[in-house]
C-alpha cells in the first residue's frame, strides 16, 4: 500500500505578472504504471535476476551511515540476517549515535534553503532518472537484494521493489509537476500566485521492512518537494534500502538532502523529536511506535519553531467475508493470496474468514486442498516458491504465538480452521 504523501506547505500573495510566468504554462509529463514482468524461463529478465542472486551468494555489503555525503562507522555494528538463511549475513552495518544522528540535522539544515529553492522541474528529473534506472539496468539488483534479504518470493519483489517504487517516484514527480502549475485565479489588476516551499526544518523518514517500495516513497516524496530528510530504514530492510539510496545519489540527488542513518529506534525517535527544526514525520510502522512518536511530538510542543507535520500508516487486520451468491473458487484462491503470500507480513493480509454456514464445509475442505499445495522455502533457489520464512523471530511468536494449530516457517505453512 502507499505511503503517505509528501508533507508541504503553501502561501497565498500578490505579486506582479513575472510570479504567473514563472509558476504556470509548465510542459505537463505522462507517465503510465510499469509493466510487471513475469520472469519466465528464457526470459532475458530472468537470466538478469539469477545473475544478481549468484552475485550476492555469500557475500555481506557493507553500509554506513550517510551523514552530510561521507560515510561513517561507529563501534555499534550490527549485520542483517537473510531470513531463510540465518548462516548468511547479507549487510553489516552500524547505528547512529545520538550526536550522528544530531550531525545528520545541522547537515540537512545546511543542504534546506539551496534545495527548497531548486525549480520542482530539476527535482523531478532527479526521481524520474531513478525511475528509469529501476526500471532498467539497476532492476534486477534492487530485487534480488529485497528477495534475499527480505525473503520475498520473485514476484513479491517485482510488484513492489520494481514496479511500486518506479511508480512512486513517477506519479510522484508527475503530480508534483502539475501541484506547481494549479494556481489560484487572477484578474488585471492583481496576480494570485501560490509558491508550494518545503517546510522550515527536516522531515524524519522512518520506514519498515516489508515494502522497499515504502522506504524509497517516505524518504524520496519529502525531498521530492523541497524538504531534507533523515531516512531511518528498517534494520530488516538495510540492504535493499541502501540499494535504493545509491540509486537516488546516482541520479543526481544532492548528498545532503537524505541523510541515511540506521539507528536504534527509540533513540532515533528521542533525539529527531527533541530537535527545534523538527517538521515532519514520514512513518510506516507498528502503532505502538507511532503512537510513542506522537506523544514525544505533543510534548515537545513548545520547543519546536513550526507545528511539526505528522503522516502515518500502521499495520492493521483485514477480513474476508464470503456471500451466498459468491464464486467459492475464487474466495479460496483470494483469502489463501491475502493470508499467506509474503508470509502474511502486509496490512493487507487476511486474518479472519466469515462465511455462511452453510457454505462452510466445502469452503474448508478447499481451503486446506489448496493450503496444503502452498510451497515454503528459498526463493531464490526455487521462483515457484509461493512464501518463505517471516523476516525474524519476533515476527514468527507474533504469527504463531505457542500455538500446534498455525505458524509460518521453513518447514511449512500451518493452518488453523475452525467452525
Amino acid at each position: 500500500s502507499p505511503g503517505p504523501p509528501a508533507l508541504r506547505r503553501g502561501f497565498r500573495f500578490l505579486s506582479c505578472p513575472c510570479a504567473r510566468r514563472r509558476w504556470q504554462h509548465r510542459p505537463a509529463i505522462q507517465v503510465t504504471n510499469e509493466p510487471i514482468l513475469e520472469f519466465k524461463p528464457g526470459s532475458p529478465e530472468r537470466a538478469a535476476l539469477q545473475k544478481a542472486l549468484a552475485d550476492l551468494k555469500g557475500k555481506t555489503e557493507e553500509i554506513p551511515c550517510v551523514i552530510g555525503g561521507e560515510e561513517v562507522w561507529t563501534p555499534t555494528v550490527r549485520y542483517q540476517l537473510s531470513p531463510f538463511n540465518h548462516a548468511h549475513k547479507v549487510a553489516k552495518y552500524c547505528y547512529a549515535s545520538k550526536e550522528l544522528i544530531n550531525k545528520a540535522i545541522n547537515a540537512a539544515l545546511a543542504a534546506r534553503k539551496e534545495w527548497d529553492l531548486k525549480p520542482v522541474q530539476d527535482r523531478a528529473q532527479i526521481f524520474l532518472r531513478a525511475a528509469d534506472m529501476l526500471s532498467g539496468p539497476r532492476r534486477a539488483e534492487v530485487l534480488a537484494k529485497t528477495m534475499v534479504g527480505q525473503g520475498k518470493t520473485v514476484i513479491q519483489a517485482e510488484i513492489d521493489a520494481a514496479a511500486e517504487l518506479i511508480d512512486f517516484f513517477r506519479f510522484n514527480a508527475k503530480y508534483a509537476l502539475e501541484l506547481e502549475q494549479s494556481q489560484p485565479l487572477s484578474v488585471d489588476i492583481s496576480t494570485n500566485s501560490m509558491v508550494y516551499r518545503g517546510l522550515e526544518g527536516f522531515v524524519a523518514a522512518v520506514s519498515p521492512f516489508n515494502f522497499t517500495a515504502i522506504g524509497g516513497n517516505l524518504a524520496g516524496a519529502p525531498a521530492l518537494m523541497g524538504n531534507v530528510v533523515l531516512w531511518k530504514p528498517s534494520d530488516t530492510a538495510l540492504l535493499s534500502s541502501y540499494a535504493v539510496y545509491k540509486i537516488l545519489l546516482e541520479a543526481g540527488l544532492p548528498p545532503n538532502v537524505v541523510q541515511f542513518v540506521p539507528s536504534d529506534g527509540p533513540e532515533f525517535g528521542d533525539t529527531v523529536t527533541s530537535s527545534e527544526h523538527f517538521c515532519g514525520l514520514n512513518f510506516t510502522g507498528s502503532v505502538p511506535t507511532f503512537k510513542r512518536l506522537w506523544k514525544q511530538v505533543s510534548e515537545n510542543l513548545d520547543r519546536y519553531r513550526n507545528f511539526p507535520r505528522l503522516a502515518g500508516e500502521c499495520g492493521g487486520k483485514n477480513f474476508h467475508v464470503v456471500h451466498s451468491s459468491a464464486d467459492l473458487g475464487s474466495a479460496v484462491n483470494g483469502t489463501l493470496r491475502s493470508a499467506f503470500e509474503f508470509g502474511g507480513q502486509k496490512c493487507s493480509a487476511c486474518s479472519r474468514l466469515y462465511a455462511p454456514a452453510s457454505l462452510w464445509p466445502h469452503i474448508k475442505e478447499k481451503l486446506l486442498e489448496e493450503h496444503g499445495k502452498i510451497k515454503v522455502g528459498d526463493p531464490t533457489q526455487d521462483f515457484g516458491t509461493f512464501f518463505s520464512a517471516v523476516i525474524d523471530a519476533k515476527v514468527s511468536s507474533e504469527r504463531a504465538p505457542g500455538s500446534p494449530s498455525c505458524g509460518v516457517g521453513a518447514a511449512g505453512a500451518r493452518c488453523q480452521l475452525s467452525s
